[in-house]
Formats: structure tokens, C-alpha cells, sequence
């Protein structure tokens, strides 16, 4: 968890992360670095200059939404892409964040925004401004299908978030999983989503609340989770 500023050994620290996990993949794996909003934007500078040596594909949400100046001050700043809009929930709000060029890949929430429509307009600005899709979903295979059916038809599509080890009983509750073969996905065949709720299966895991993740300072401050 982020100070307003973090010092030295923090940044060190995720140097030496970065660093180990490419030394993991090798040079040409892309990997991306999420900083959840939790950096101002000079910590999110300074974590970025110590993490570009080790080339990241982008930089996600290194700000909270609701500043776009701040999203423009790290955009400018570091020599790598700047991704964000998981918590941007209509066009209007991500249009200033493309006319100012804040950032070079979004990320709506096909669940958050308004669904096929709200993205699908979000999508097309986004291709004006020369801005990638990489729509943010961590959630069940419902929603992964819808996002797959829009991605197809997205020519600024980059990348699709897919949750696959959350639970191990992600894949009986539809009956028809999408497939995933060297990383993407295969193209759904089947009427509408191409994919129907298993009632019966999904009946064996009832809903339970979430435990909310509970993130504090060194000073007892809650902290965005």
C-alpha cells in the first residue's frame, strides 16, 4: 500500500519485483503494472522511472479517477503507455480523459458503464483519440462472454481481463465455458452470448458476501483496496 510519497526502499522493492519477474518471462512477454489509483501523481512518476528499464506495456489507473490534470501529469512523464477507466462510468466521463490525451488504453467496465451500448460508444471515441480497449472484468463468465461478442467487433481492441482462478467452479455454473487456447479466446458459435446459466449447477454454490479487503497505512488510515 502507497504513502503519498513513498520512499526509497518502497520503490526499490518493486524495482526488484519488476525485475524478477522479467527475468521470469524474458523480454518479450508483455507485462503490465496496475497501481489501483493508489499513487499521487509523483509517486506514480517516480515508481514508473525506477520500473522502466524493465519496459512495462502500460501503466494502470496510476491515479484516482476524478483528476484528469493529474492522469495527464504522469502521462507526460513517462515513456511508456498510461491506462485507466475501471471507475469511469459513462462516454461523458471518459471524453475528457481522451481530449486531453490522458491516457493511451481504457478500460470501461462492460457492468459499471451501461453495457454492450455505453461501450460500444466509449469504444469509438476511444478510436478517434487513438486510444485502446482493454475493458476491465473481473467478473463471472457471463459478463466474459458479452465482453468477448464486443471486443470482436472493436477495431481498437487491445487486450480482455478474464478472471479463471477465482473460484474452481467457475466454468460449471454455464454450459458452455469459453474456450482459451495459447492465450485468446476462441470466437463463441452458439445464438445470442453463445452462453446459458447451468440453474441446477449454479444452485450448489449460493451466494456469500464477499469479506471486504481491509487496507490501512503505517498510521492506521484506511487505504483503497
Amino acid at each position: 500500500m502507497s504513502r503519498a510519497l513513498e520512499g526509497a526502499a518502497a520503490v526499490r522493492r518493486a524495482e526488484a519485483l519488476m525485475g524478477a519477474v522479467r527475468d521470469a518471462v524474458g523480454p518479450d512477454v508483455d507485462v503490465m503494472v496496475d497501481l489501483h489509483g493508489r499513487t499521487t501523481p509523483a509517486a506514480a512518476i517516480r515508481y514508473g522511472h525506477a520500473l522502466a528499464t524493465y519496459d512495462p506495456w502500460f501503466f494502470e489507473e496510476p491515479v484516482q479517477p476524478g483528476n484528469v490534470d493529474a492522469l495527464v501529469e504522469v502521462a507526460r512523464a513517462l515513456p511508456f503507455p498510461i491506462a485507466t477507466g475501471e471507475r469511469l462510468v459513462t462516454r461523458w466521463e471518459f471524453r475528457e480523459v481522451f481530449e486531453r490525451r490522458a491516457c493511451a488504453v481504457a478500460q470501461p467496465d462492460i457492468c459499471h458503464c451501461g453495457g454492450v451500448s455505453e461501450v460500444t460508444r466509449i469504444a469509438a471515441a476511444a478510436e478517434t483519440a487513438f486510444v485502446s480497449m482493454a475493458p476491465h472484468n473481473p467478473l463471472g463468465p457471463i459478463a466474459t462472454a458479452v465482453n468477448v461478442h464486443v471486443a470482436l467487433a472493436m477495431p481498437n481492441f487491445l487486450i480482455q481481463e478474464v478472471m479463471r482462478s477465482d473460484v474452481p467452479w467457475r466454468d460449471e455454473v454455464v454450459d458452455a465455458p469459453l474456450q482459451i487456447v495459447d492465450g485468446h479466446v476462441l470466437p463463441p458459435t452458439r445464438p445470442g452470448i453463445g452462453v446459458e446459466v447451468d440453474e441446477v449447477a449454479a444452485a450448489l454454490h449460493p451466494y456469500e458476501p464477499e469479506i471486504p479487503a481491509r487496507v490501512f497505512h503505517d498510521d492506521g488510515a484506511v487505504g483503497d483496496w
